[in-house]
């Protein structure tokens, strides 16, 4: 498993998101604003869930690839945003993502996790990091299970046994994330796409890693897939640990999803009246109460949280949670928080 760090502990690795494309198949929308300024939610941009991403995994600067609209990527986040130190590398014509990414990691001068700016993925972006240093490679690539875009049919002879809707398949795709050293050779390519140039090279002489994990993932290339987002999000909340989902919510009951990432954890917090009970649809984590009792639970465990109950969820791994509670959505006091919210 995995070595633990505190959550926010600086990681010494730059991040840079590729923020430089036309984002033809979306326009009109992108004659206007650049791709990664979309928002997925109201006042939330594609960009926006990256940048945070990066800063509760621990990566404080970051490099921002830019073309197309680049000027008002700088104008919404400036030199500093929300404690994260950006820079930014100006293309002034389109060179392809090789020629992006061997400029940014120049100005880096480190490790690096580089980002696509039209990813929406639920990638653990410290576990990614832990297993790229573990791995002795110069380059590691986030790799998820591909979705089958249409509904599928099972067949027993001539008889349909079954429909499976948009099931996960057994191929992976490439998920538009990758950890390199700074000491990678680009053998000699000026420019081109680097998932057609460079990964290949690397891919044949063994030096390409892999890092799975499952989650929500969509690259945002049309109109069609923005709605995805969209509606993945209309009941979504971003937290620095992972995410909460509202399931349901009357004046009765409330059902809720939490996802945490592995290594990270809630903050330290109690109910004043919302009474809940927690089942562990997958995955390991320790809840630890005050005064330091800790318990731990996995698949198909639950467990209850009265009110008053002063405690913290800690992921050993990523953990999938259902929350069924009463109707108390925002009945929340934090305590102690580890990831600088206000």
């Amino acid at each position: 498993m995995a070595s633990r760090k505190a959550p926010g502990k600086k990681s010494g690795v730059v991040g840079l998101v590729l923020c430089g494309g036309m984002g033809k198949r979306l326009r009109p929308l992108t004659d206007q604003v650049p791709k990664p300024l979309v928002e997925i939610q109201k006042g939330y941009t594609i960009l926006d869930r990256q940048l945070l991403e990066f800063l509760h995994a621990g990566i404080s600067r970051v490099v921002l690839l830019t073309g197309h609209l680049g000027d008002k990527i700088e104008a919404r986040y400036g030199r500093r945003w929300r404690g994260l130190s950006i820079d930014y590398n100006v293309e002034e014509e389109p060179r392809g993502t090789l020629y992006a990414i061997r400029e940014g990691m120049a100005r880096a001068g480190t490790d690096a996790v580089v980002r696509n700016g039209d990813v929406v993925a639920d990638v653990n972006l410290k576990k990614m990091v832990e297993v790229y240093r573990r791995s002795g490679r110069p380059a590691l690539m986030y790799v998820t299970r591909m979705r089958s875009p249409y509904g599928l049919v099972d067949l027993e002879g001539e008889r349909i046994r079954r429909f499976r809707e948009k099931p996960l398949l057994e191929h992976y795709i490439n998920g538009g994330v990758y950890c390199l050293s700074p000491g990678i050779s680009f053998n000699g390519y000026e420019g081109g796409d680097i998932e057609k140039t460079l990964f290949p090279t690397l891919a044949e002489s063994g030096r390409l890693g892999a890092y799975q994990e499952e989650g929500f993932w969509m690259a945002i290339d049309t109109l069609k897939d923005l709605e995805e987002v969209r509606k993945e999000y209309s009941n979504r909340e971003d937290k620095p640990w992972g995410y909460e989902k509202v399931l349901v919510s009357t004046d009765k009951y409330l059902t809720k999803e939490l996802y945490i990432r592995e290594g990270y954890r809630t903050s330290v917090h109690y109910h004043k009246e919302k009474d809940e009970t927690l089942y562990v649809v997958h995955g390991t984590l320790v809840v630890e109460f005050e005064g330091g009792k800790k318990k731990t639970f996995s698949k198909n465990d639950k467990f209850r949280i009265t009110p008053g109950m002063v405690h913290s969820l800690i992921a050993q791994e990523n953990v999938l949670l259902q929350e069924f509670s009463t109707p108390h959505l925002h009945d929340t006091v934090r305590k102690k928080d580890f990831y600088g919210r206000p």
